[in-house]
């Protein structure tokens, strides 16, 4: 794992994800990176969530019940703090019309769940959240 001994200065991180394993995890590794973390089950949990707590970035799969990535996103980004929150996508689904509709959205990376290690997630979270 990557670890780092510099302090996040306490960067908020929402994880939101359907899969329970998945979740934990990235949650857990989140966390052991220096980041605080909150997570959500559904997109709606996740927007009530990042509606209340503002996190510095968001990491946000697409399919979900209850409320999808993609309609979460779009609740987001009519809020005017939404509207310029850092979001990462972390998906299974790798279709071109999926990245696209994502990038539309004004998202700072698409990851593929299947293509990255957590390693490789957290160094993409350190990269956007520093890049600005």
């Amino acid at each position: 794992m990557i670890r780092d001994t510099i302090s996040h200065m306490n960067e908020k991180i929402l994880i939101v994800e359907d899969e329970p394993d998945i979740r934990e995890a990235m949650a857990e590794a989140m966390a052991e990176a220096g980041y605080q973390v909150s997570t959500a089950e559904n997109g709606l949990v996740g927007l009530t969530l990042a509606q209340a707590e503002h996190p510095d970035l968001i990491l946000l799969d697409i399919k979900m019940p209850v409320l999808d990535g993609l309609g979460m996103l779009d609740q987001l980004r009519l809020d005017d703090w939404g509207m310029t929150v850092k979001v990462i996508m972390l998906t299974a689904m790798d279709d071109m019309q999926n990245i696209a509709d994502a990038h539309e959205k004004n998202i700072k990376d698409y990851v593929i769940k299947a293509h990255h290690s957590l390693d490789e997630i957290i160094l993409k979270v350190k990269n956007v959240l520093f890049a600005e």
